[in-house]
């Protein structure tokens, strides 16, 4: 069996649907996975849907991935903004393609959102478009893949 991508989201994700939604939109963190496992199946790859609020569980999940994934579809949630943690783990398991993925346009948000220690890292990042931004991720990893 070909590996799987994994789809990994950080905090507070788990709120989707009911938090801020003009921000990040109506559907839940469930609606998200079900759509990316129809791209996925779309697309013949399979996939790994994980989420956890905590940094220390992502840097685990972003290691394992070096062994297990194809590569990484990453929603760091806020995270990506402050995690060098996130940044060394994602840079220590190169060449594993990693695509950063965020639901609002992060650069017309607060400006202490406007830069990512994901980005640096990533092989490309996709944000602004909502939940159409993990199925556009898939699409481009499987491309890539």
């Amino acid at each position: 069996m070909e590996k799987p991508v994994y789809i990994l989201n950080g905090p507070n994700l788990n709120m989707l649907g009911g938090r801020e939604p003009g921000i990040y939109g109506g559907k839940t963190l469930v609606d998200i996975e079900t759509d990316c496992r129809e791209k996925a199946t779309a697309l013949n790859v399979s996939v790994e849907f994980r989420q956890s609020n905590h940094e220390g569980v992502l840097v685990d999940w972003v290691q394992e991935a070096a062994e297990h994934a194809a590569g990484i579809i990453i929603n760091p949630g806020a995270y990506g903004h402050t995690s060098i943690a996130l940044h060394d783990a994602i840079r220590a398991i190169a060449p594993l393609p990693v695509i950063e993925v965020h639901l609002s346009n992060i650069h017309a948000r607060e400006p202490f959102r406007h830069q990512t220690m994901i980005a640096p890292v990533a092989i490309g990042m996709i944000c602004g478009l909502g939940h159409l931004g993990y199925s556009l991720a898939l699409e481009a990893l499987a491309a890539r893949l």
